[in-house]
């Protein structure tokens, strides 16, 4: 959180206790109230071969999202068979009969935004954002993908994509408690039931899957009659329907996918594990096969889940965090799948603390909320939160949580696309003895006790390159359909106008209307950052910054976090290399209450001792946790390599180092929060439905007459980036099945700078799906799920950083490969003319999609503020991409970028990676997992 602090130590707080707003700030808006205002209108219609169309029309921007959802998930895979769905999750996007190249191809040259697909146990979905003058082309791929794939699907296809999701199954499996998941479900569920395994699979059946055995499942799943396709956006029903006919009409009907029976399975007695894995903390974790979204229990289970862990002012963080110090992190979570959920509650021991005596109270918090149920007041307030959460959603047309995946999961799970108006009316009117009854009923069945500790990972089956299929001869594309429809005239960016105004005391308001839902987002942007922790005691913004909403002057911890809740709203607090921020969010119509909520956590955070004490235990403990994940560690030993240890931002050790942490006082945030959290390093930005008069009054009346205490925070950028000689440093973490890679490299960039060119060519370099880097590593080599690299901008400095996971066998090949890919792209091998074409094309055509949100407006209005460009400036985008050369871009690169410079962090088990490295031609330095704490 972030803080203006009102007193130094050994003063007494009463001398600078301002009044109080908390008598005089209105009441909370009912939930009944805003449940009504979630709306999604749509229409809907069924072509002859079965395909159900949605259609949401929604004219705030010139996009529309598509989304397809597949009926067709792992609990319907047979034994033998699984990871099947997701594998064909991947292959779909491998191109088909009509358009065979790798289907991002297409959809950059459209300007395609929120792009993905995802496979669970209920469905497979595919979706994408596209300017209303590119539909008919995306309809044609999603379509050519549904009725024209099995040509497209070749052996070595198969293969690649086998490799693909090995890796992302590696990368899930390298992260701390990375395999609970398995002992999780095989535990909740049995072997044979649809739920009893996991969406990857198993690696064996991929391996063993012949081509006809997965073009077998293609044709038994993904026929037009067991799909859903939504549209929302600049559309209307009538034109739905004739491109939608057109382009899916013609598509024969599949089998009908057989929901398979699913019964809620009960242990026929408790069952406890206790498990090892390379983990700070002790784990303690209590599991229950629950009903899913198709039983009425399930939003109450939503709710007691809440009540226990879920929100701010959950029953476990009252008690096991704030009160008896037991744990540093605790949670609660009600999964509803379709047929079946899964209950979870977790809670990490502090260290010194018996995981006994934390089980213990653990198990009787859950005990009394069955018995005794919770408070109408809890209840209100979980459905407070979840409300303002589904209006926030309901802003984007597409992507994980926008409109199309609310009609579209009601469609799917529930034959009813308006099925979220149900959910969201159960949940307004839940009651505590509603609650209370489905606790009893579900949490009162034999239970699953998983303890995790820290030790030497347990064995487990890792997954094994893929047994490879020799190649078979590509297929001739006979392009049956026609060419590809032509994209049309696209529409201009629109971006909001933005206003200026100040407050009394002179702060600086920016401000953006939107209306695209009721809600108002704000931060408050201080000149701190990163660099301006606290020499020799890094780590001490973050914790100023996390101590704000633990208790003020007039509200303890507790009660600032049932104000939240009841308000709908959420203050967060954070920083980034030149900035610190709190944010705020919150339904507009609670806009008056939420801002006085801000204004007493940023201006008058009490500091308690007794406070200070449990959330400097709580940042120990996320440092701990830091240093046994790959990222973590990477993450604290690239900054002083890239910028030299002197420089402001290598500050950015994580959570702060250990040891200065421990010795923080409550003087050291006093003085930090009066140093920098301060009206005059402060600008408020805000994108609101509300008008600029109503946000500049709330504003003022909370934050107007600020005024700062004591001499400002300086940050001194006088001393020189000082980078490490390239070299490879390998951090030894034993039982890695994947290694960790960053590579950074220092350029002489600056912020401010003109970097568009430079990051318009790093977008063939490493920025994108299709970048060079990615389509190495990944889909030829398919040794990576993932590669992206990036300018990793900041006011007077600017690296470039990659980051990416191998298999650990491949490790030194793929630092060969990358560094060959570099070097190639600045000498020999610049952007060819697809690339730039479809770079540019991309930059302009995605601007509408890129900024349908408040929050990507929030984020822009800050971006242009620090960078000092003006208010217009993505506006001006289209004609400045357009005025590149591919010429141009190359020779940005070229002068930014020097390969030879990159320095490689790889973290990995030294053991299987060491003797790779050799070969490199770098010097290679070993540092255990366990000394990187040491790192400052």
């Amino acid at each position: 959180m972030t803080v203006k602090l009102l007193a130094l130590s050994g003063v007494a707080l009463a001398t600078f206790v301002t009044p109080s707003f908390a008598q005089t700030a209105p009441k909370p808006v009912p939930v009944a109230d805003l449940v009504k205002q979630v709306d999604i209108p749509y229409s809907e219609f069924r072509l002859p071969n079965g395909l159900r169309v949605i259609v949401n029309t929604d004219r705030k921007a010139p996009v529309v999202a598509v989304s397809v959802w597949y009926n067709v998930g792992s609990k319907f895979e047979p034994k033998g068979k699984t990871g099947f769905a997701h594998l064909f999750e991947h292959l779909m996007f491998n191109g088909s009969e009509n358009a065979p190249k790798d289907y991002f191809t297409y959809t950059k040259a459209m300007g395609a935004t929120d792009l993905n697909g995802t496979t669970y146990f209920d469905r497979t979905n595919y979706f994408e954002t596209v300017p209303v003058a590119a539909l008919d082309r995306a309809l044609f791929l999603e379509s050519d993908r549904m009725g024209y794939l099995l040509g497209a699907i070749t052996p070595a296809v198969v293969d690649e994509q086998r490799g693909v999701v090995q890796n992302e199954k590696r990368q899930g499996d390298n992260q701390p408690y990375g395999l609970v998941q398995y002992k999780q479900t095989e535990a909740l569920f049995p072997a044979t039931h649809p739920y009893g395994h996991t969406t990857i699979g198993a690696m064996a059946d991929l391996d063993s899957a012949s081509v006809e055995d997965v073009k077998n499942w293609f044709r038994g799943h993904y026929g037009p009659n067991n799909a859903v396709l939504v549209l929302s956006g600049d559309v209307d029903v009538a034109t739905a329907k004739t491109l939608v006919t057109k382009y899916f009409g013609a598509i024969p009907k599949g089998p009908e996918s057989v929901v398979p029976t699913a019964d809620v399975p009960t242990l026929a007695a408790p069952k406890s594990e206790v498990m090892k894995d390379r983990v700070a903390n002790t784990r303690i974790y209590r599991m229950w096969a629950v009903p899913g979204i198709n039983n009425p229990d399930a939003v109450a289970l939503d709710v007691a889940a809440g009540v226990l862990g879920g929100l701010s002012s959950s029953r476990l963080d009252n008690a096991l965090v704030r009160k008896e110090k037991l744990a540093v992190r605790v949670s609660a979570n009600n999964e509803s799948f379709a047929q079946v959920g899964m209950f979870v509650v977790s809670a990490d021991a502090r260290p010194g603390v018996d995981p006994a005596l934390v089980a213990k109270r653990l198990d009787e918090i859950i005990a009394d909320v069955i018995a005794n149920g919770p408070t109408a007041d809890e209840v209100a307030r979980v459905a407070t939160r979840d409300a303002a959460g589904r209006i926030a959603g309901l802003e984007s047309t597409g992507g994980f949580g926008g409109k199309a995946v609310a009609l579209a999961e009601g469609a799917l799970y529930e034959n009813d696309p308006g099925f979220y108006k149900k959910q969201l009316a159960e949940l307004a009117a839940q009651t505590p003895a509603r609650v209370k009854a489905a606790s009893a009923k579900w949490l009162t069945r034999p239970v699953y006790a998983l303890t995790v500790i820290p030790g030497a990972r347990d064995a487990y089956v890792e997954a094994t390159p893929p047994v490879k299929v020799a190649a078979a001869p590509e297929p001739e594309f006979k392009g049956t359909r026609g060419a590809l429809p032509p994209v049309g005239t696209l529409s201009s960016l629109v971006f909001p106008k933005v206003e200026h105004a100040k407050l009394k005391n002179g702060i600086e308001l920016i401000y953006a209307y939107r209306n695209a839902v009721p809600i108002t987002q704000a931060s408050i942007s201080f000149d701190a950052g990163v660099a301006a922790d606290v020499p020799g005691k890094l780590g001490t913004q973050g914790l100023t910054l996390d101590m704000l909403d633990e208790g003020t002057t007039t509200r303890d911890s507790i009660a600032i976090a049932e104000a939240k809740e009841r308000l709908g709203a959420s203050i967060t607090s954070g920083s980034a290399p030149d900035r610190t921020i709190v944010g705020m969010f919150t339904p507009s119509a609670n806009l008056a209450a939420s801002t006085e909520l801000l204004a007493d956590i940023v201006r008058h955070p009490k500091f308690d001792p007794a406070e200070v004490a449990r959330l400097k235990n709580q940042q120990l403990s996320r440092i701990s946790a830091e240093l046994t994940s790959p990222q973590g560690l990477a993450l604290r030993v690239f900054p002083k390599l890239v910028y030299g240890a002197a420089y402001p931002y290598a500050k950015a050790l994580g959570s702060g180092d250990a040891k200065a942490v421990a010795a923080l006082t409550r003087d050291d945030l006093v003085a930090f929060q009066q140093a920098w959290i301060r009206p005059d390093k402060a600008k408020i930005f805000v994108v609101s439905d509300r008008p600029l008069a109503e946000i500049k009054a709330a504003f003022d009346a909370r934050f107007g007459d600020w005024t700062p205490t004591g001499p400002a925070g300086v940050k001194d950028f006088s001393v020189k980036t000082a980078p490490s000689a390239p070299k490879i440093v390998l951090i030894d973490r034993p039982d890695s099945p994947q290694s960790f890679i960053i590579a950074g490299a220092p350029t002489a960039l600056v912020g401010t700078d003109d970097l568009l060119p430079l990051e318009t060519a790093n977008d063939t370099l490493g920025g994108d799906f299709l970048s060079r880097v990615n389509m190495d590593l990944r889909e030829a080599r398919h040794w990576s799920y993932g590669v992206n690299g990036s300018f990793r901008r900041a006011q007077y400095a600017t690296p470039y950083l990659l980051g990416t996971g191998v298999q650990a066998d491949k490790t030194g090949e793929s630092i060969a490969a990358l560094r060959t890919d570099f070097a190639d792209f600045v000498t020999t091998k610049g952007i060819t003319s697809d690339e730039f074409d479809r770079t540019i094309t991309d930059a302009i055509s995605s601007l509408p999609g890129n900024f349908e949100t408040s929050g990507a407006v929030l984020g822009a209005l800050q971006s242009n503020d620090l960078y000092r460009r003006p208010d217009d400036y993505y506006a001006t985008l289209p004609q400045k991409y357009r005025g590149f050369t591919a010429g141009q871009l190359d020779a940005a690169a070229r002068k930014a970028l020097d390969p030879k410079r990159f320095v490689w962090i790889v973290v990995g088990d030294a053991a299987k990676v060491r003797g790779q490295l050799d070969s490199i031609g770098l010097p290679v330095e070993v540092i255990p997992a366990a000394s990187v704490a040491d790192v400052r």
